[in-house]
């Protein structure tokens, strides 16, 4: 129940792929601009973090070196406290642990008595800013209090580059830090960068061998996310090209094929005629008309495969109730299947079936595979069409009771030009079936052989119901039998 044995014809043989890409060229031009994005950020980044931290260092430092002056203060005021308390006052108070205390720090002492008067040390000018010459430094004052009363105050002036070291050795930290930071982000980048252009750039190098005529070029890219996403579908769209080719140089050696016997059956006889070598008989001229006739069956058979691939341009689907369809189908083929010997039954139901399909185009695929039946059954089969639906899906089944079909050529009865080795002598181009499928397909359906049960061969179609408007209609189940 099939259609013509296909030739083996492959696709042009490959080329060298070319070597280019990553490989030949660096990180090609997005993978340079995609580092520069990359480093400008890092550069930003780390350039703003280093402000900070050298800033909160600063303060850090300065804060920790001014409690260090406090304290200093605070212990020379206690020195100075216990110095008053022994001599009863200030006079005669020696205050020279205070001072070594002070000088121990890198600070000059001034203490005043509780009236503001100069104790020890250099006045300077003002209470504030005393001491000795040169640019004033850090200050640090301290009160000093005897049994809870306040006797006066000590003030400790320090050197103007007290504190620098430690504020350099903060700086040189940070900078290290910094540096090293922006060698990791940059060498980070380069890593990241190559790892997203990679299967960008295998894929414009397939791409690339592709149009060079490499047909087995693939991407064969492992990437997470959309990369691994694009190479697979790049890959599945070279299969589809390469079976497409395959495809179309296969369909032009089958056609030839077709073409050429009755072509060279039919100017054979012609130049018979014309040279003299056989009179130009009825029996004869019938002959070369049945050839002729064979031609345009062909040519016709092709034209119909060619509005069938175009189906889909120029369906215009409507709500049909596919049951009255099938039925009608079983009505203009019922000469043709009584003639071929065969008793038909029909399993339809009495419930209308509405699927939404073009109903011209859903007759011709049903006259074709009722067609097939009557071509390839014997006489004395059985057909039986059947009529069921589920909510999603409505399916029409076409069983017969015929030789039927090999397992091992069942995954091609639907490919063009193709016949069974059954089917080789029943004749047909072996285009019946194809357009069957291109019509169904169209229509968002499917169909599919397989041995039917009760022996010969089950054609199965499955239109969804779903329509328009994304609504599905519900169905009967499956009905009565009736016989025709």
């Amino acid at each position: 129940m099939t259609s013509d044995p296909r030739p083996q014809a492959g696709g042009p043989a490959p080329v060298p792929r070319p070597r280019t890409g990553l490989h030949g060229h660096g990180l090609g031009p997005l993978g340079r601009r995609l580092f520069a994005a990359f480093a400008l950020v890092a550069l930003v980044s780390v350039a703003l973090l280093t402000a900070a931290a050298l800033v909160g260092a600063d303060r850090g430092v300065s804060s920790a070196h001014q409690a260090e002056r406090q304290r200093t203060a605070d212990r020379v005021a206690a020195v100075a406290a216990d110095a008053y308390r022994t001599a009863g006052g200030w006079p005669g108070a020696d205050l020279s642990r205070a001072r070594s205390l002070a000088a121990g720090a890198g600070a000059d002492l001034t203490v005043w008595d509780a009236d503001g008067g100069l104790v020890l040390g250099t006045p300077g000018p003002g209470r504030a800013h005393g001491g000795q010459g040169g640019a004033p430094g850090p200050v640090a004052t301290a009160e000093v209090s005897v049994d809870g009363a306040a006797v006066g105050s000590v003030r400790l002036r320090f050197a103007s580059g007290t504190g620098t070291a430690g504020r350099s050795v903060a700086w040189g930290w940070v900078g290290a830090a910094a540096v090293g930071a922006l060698a990791l982000a940059l060498a980070a980048s380069w890593f990241v960068t190559r790892r997203l252009t990679a299967p960008v750039v295998r894929v414009a190098d397939t791409a690339r061998a592709l149009a060079s005529g490499d047909r087995a070029a693939r991407a064969r890219v492992d990437a997470p996310g959309e990369l691994g996403y694009l190479a697979r579908a790049f890959d599945a769209m070279a299969d589809d090209v390469t079976s497409a080719e395959r495809a179309r140089h296969r369909l032009a050696a089958d056609v030839a094929h077709e073409l050429r016997t009755p072509l060279a059956a039919l100017q054979a006889g012609l130049e018979e005629l014309r040279d003299g070598y056989a009179q130009a008989s009825p029996e004869r001229l019938a002959a070369l008309h049945d050839q002729a006739l064979r031609l345009g069956r062909i040519v016709g058979d092709l034209g119909e495969l060619a509005d069938a691939e175009s189906a889909r341009l120029s369906l215009h689907p409507a709500e049909v109730d596919l049951v009255a369809l099938v039925r009608s189908a079983l009505a203009g083929r019922e000469a043709e299947l009584r003639t071929a010997g065969l008793t038909v039954h029909s399993r339809l139901g009495t419930a209308p079936v509405p699927v939404p399909a073009d109903a011209d185009r859903l007759h011709q695929a049903l006259g074709n595979l009722l067609s097939n039946a009557a071509r390839h059954c014997r006489p004395g089969d059985s057909v039986t069409v059947t009529v069921s639906a589920t909510p999603a899906e409505a399916r029409i089944e076409v069983a017969d009771t015929g030789p039927g079909i090999p397992a091992d050529e069942l995954p091609y009865v639907f490919d063009r030009l193709w016949r069974g080795t059954r089917a080789r002598a029943t004749g047909g181009s072996g285009i019946g079936l194809a357009v069957v499928k291109e019509l169904v397909t169209a229509h968002g359906g499917s169909v599919t052989a397989e041995p039917s049960p009760g022996g010969g061969t089950r054609m199965t179609v499955r239109l969804p119901r779903t329509t328009r408007a994304g609504t599905r209609r519900d169905g009967p189940g499956q009905g009565p039998a009736e016989t025709a």
